[in-house]
């Protein structure tokens, strides 16, 4: 990158660079933000391990990938467990012989107040909403600063985390990876490793739609939009190659909300807007 700062940006710094998508299988050929977010990096040049836990699923992601003449490797990992967060880094670094970008894409949603809820609901949501994130991040961090001397990272939480709507444990834990972000970016920034989060508003993707959604519900969830527009894995794939490219060489420790001003607006309680 050109150190005269009168000079745009004109390379994205994606290409030749090496990340780690979580969460980046999707059911199907259907497009999470996950699977979005591995599409597009590997169209940008990069190399992409795409992790899941259903292994199918992210080679799924990696043929989509390779169809596209893209490098792409699959890695299943339960990245709630710290042994094999370890191994999936390591994975990284023997396959692609670096690592520079991390997109934290693993979650898991429920409904319910803290009255409604149960104890091992709440604390199976913090696991992988949040636990998993730090795992993930303790490992990588280190590999992008041995290998590539810098780093970018991606956290995706809710604008449940934002506007809570009936969905206590999500929206705390999603609260939480806001927090995480933060606190990431101060410890981490002077190392050269920016951290930043994406809070998605409501987007039609296969986590969302696999057990059944009415068309009443879909267009209630594009109406909760002042745009009037659905929210699709694209929109947040796009965020997170905005994010991690050098076009946002000075954004760190910041929440982007991808929601179509769904959060500018009042609306009625709902648990199906996210």
């Amino acid at each position: 990158m050109t150190s005269n700062t009168s000079e745009p940006v004109r390379d994205a710094g994606l290409a030749g660079k090496v990340a780690i998508v979580t969460g980046g299988g999707a059911a199907g050929d259907g497009i999470g933000n996950g699977r979005a977010a591995a599409m597009l990096l590997a169209r940008a040049g990069a190399h992409v391990l795409v992790v899941d836990r259903d292994l199918q699923l992210a080679q799924r992601t990696v043929a989509l990938i390779e169809a596209e003449r893209g490098t792409a490797a699959a890695c299943q990992t339960d990245v709630t467990d710290e042994t094999q967060c370890r191994a999936m880094v390591a994975s990284a670094l023997e396959r692609f012989g670096r690592l520079d970008f991390l997109d934290n894409n693993v979650g898991i949603a429920s409904s319910g107040s803290v009255v409604e809820e149960d104890a091992a609901t709440w604390r199976r949501l913090m696991q992988v909403n949040v636990d998993s994130m730090f795992l993930v991040s303790k490992y990588a961090i280190p590999a992008m600063l041995e290998t590539a001397g810098r780093g970018a990272i991606v956290n995706i939480a809710s604008i449940a985390a934002l506007r809570p709507r009936g969905m206590t444990a999500y929206s705390t834990s999603k609260g939480a990876v806001i927090a995480l972000t933060r606190a990431m970016a101060v410890d981490h920034g002077p190392s050269g490793i920016r951290v930043n989060c994406i809070a998605p508003g409501p987007m039609y993707t296969p986590m969302v739609y696999a057990e059944g959604m009415s068309d009443e519900a879909r267009e209630r969830r594009r109406k909760a939009s002042v745009l009037g527009v659905e929210g699709t894995g694209w929109d947040v794939g796009y965020a997170v190659c905005f994010l991690l490219s050098d076009h946002a060489r000075l954004i760190t420790g910041q929440t982007l909300v991808v929601d179509g001003g769904t959060t500018l607006v009042s609306r009625a309680r709902a648990t199906d807007t996210q």
